[in-house]
């Protein structure tokens, strides 16, 4: 993109955001894009609509943005962020980004490459003690280490209870030290694994000499301008008012508050942990495009396919022809166009962070609803890629 990330945040601040929508008319935010945006993209057009017929049905509650060229030409909030409290979300309501969070480990990771302070096809080993000597950063970063705990079965989940940042990653990257494979040599298969990622943020605390979230903070979301974006821990969810609550589905397709639930961790780590609001996810997107976090060769490397995806390999990426996953990043093509980001589970959370290189669009879906981003990510694909 020939704009600088301060030219685009100059666009997203210019306009200000309501408890619905932004404050800019489709036609000043078609004009200032140079191109024209398409009617189902704007208030009142097909997509808009999608999300609130979802919401009038109790399928969505969160926040939806679209932008062109930087700046937002839709932003709509739906659903409540406390139910029991009556509290409504808004634009600018913070929600759990759950995997969206690896983007930014991926980011710091590259950052620590970049600046020569390490290398991707290093050995975990180097950097931390009793992990098999043959498995690289690389490996961690595309999910091919086969290093971390399987899923999850029935039992109850392990680290209930840590109660601070330090007891999350350090007793999660014990636990996976005490982790036989999940195969081996590594290298040969793909298997998501949330626990790599924590692995990847203990290696970057160890070589940047601070703790992995003080690294983020600042390296990251401060560096691409998200003044509402932080690892939140469970109390700090519990209490924060402008913090969406997690509704995790039961059985029987009700919804409850999972923060309330004992079965809800200290923090998510940097496989998952992150929160933030749409906006300051397009103030990263725009860092990312305008190659502030990185140079435009480590930004490409970082958003780049590396190993092909097969339906076996998780949740498909909604439309596309062929998918990829790269550093922290799925590299997807759909209608012919490229589609990198990520998405974002949890109990009573799921997100999507989409960016259209080619079009220079930005999709963000935030939701504390889990399962429930897939058809506006599928109809935003659908608009901007056709």
């Amino acid at each position: 993109m020939a704009q600088t990330r301060r030219s685009l945040l100059g666009l997203i601040t210019a306009a200000p955001l309501a408890a619905g929508v932004l404050a800019a008319t489709p036609a000043s935010a078609a004009a200032s894009s140079g191109r024209h945006v398409p009617a189902d993209l704007r208030p009142g057009g097909a997509y808009d609509r999608l999300a609130a017929a979802l919401a009038a049905e109790d399928r969505f509650s969160g926040t939806v943005l679209l932008a062109h060229r930087g700046r937002p030409v839709l932003a709509r909030a739906h659903g409540k962020a406390h139910k029991a409290a009556g509290t409504a979300n808004t634009v600018d309501t913070v929600f759990c980004l759950g995997s969206i969070t690896k983007i930014f480990t991926a980011v710091a990771i590259a950052q620590l490459a970049e600046r020569g302070s390490l290398s991707f096809h290093d050995r975990l080993s180097t950097y931390l003690d009793g992990f098999p000597p043959e498995v690289t950063l690389h490996q961690l970063l595309t999910h091919t280490s086969g290093l971390g705990r399987p899923p999850l079965g029935h039992g109850e989940p392990p680290g209930l209870e840590w109660d601070t940042f330090d007891e999350v990653m350090d007793g999660t990257v014990d636990l996976v030290r005490n982790t036989p494979p999940q195969f081996t040599p590594p290298g040969i298969r793909h298997v998501y694994s949330n626990d790599g990622y924590f692995l990847l943020g203990a290696v970057v605390a160890r070589v940047s000499g601070r703790s992995y979230f003080d690294y983020v903070r600042e390296n990251v979301f401060a560096a691409a301008g998200m003044t509402r974006t932080a690892f939140h821990s469970a109390p700090e969810v519990r209490a924060g008012k402008g913090i969406a609550r997690p509704y995790a589905t039961q059985p029987d397709g009700t919804r409850f508050d999972f923060s309330e639930s004992p079965y809800f961790p200290f923090s998510y780590g940097p496989a998952g942990g992150a929160y933030s609001t749409a906006p300051d996810m397009l103030r990263f997107a725009c860092a990312l495009s305008s190659h502030e976090l990185l140079g435009e060769s480590f930004t490409g490397l970082l958003t780049g396919g590396k190993v092909p995806l097969a339906p076996a390999d998780g949740p498909a990426d909604p439309l596309a022809s062929v998918s990829f996953y790269g550093y922290g990043h799925r590299d997807s093509v759909v209608n012919g166009r490229r589609v990198h980001g990520h998405s974002g589970s949890a109990p009573g959370a799921s997100a999507r962070l989409d960016l259209f290189p080619e079009r220079e669009y930005v999709s963000v879906v935030l939701s504390n609803y889990d399962g429930a981003v897939n058809p506006l990510v599928e109809k935003s694909r659908e608009l901007i890629t056709r």
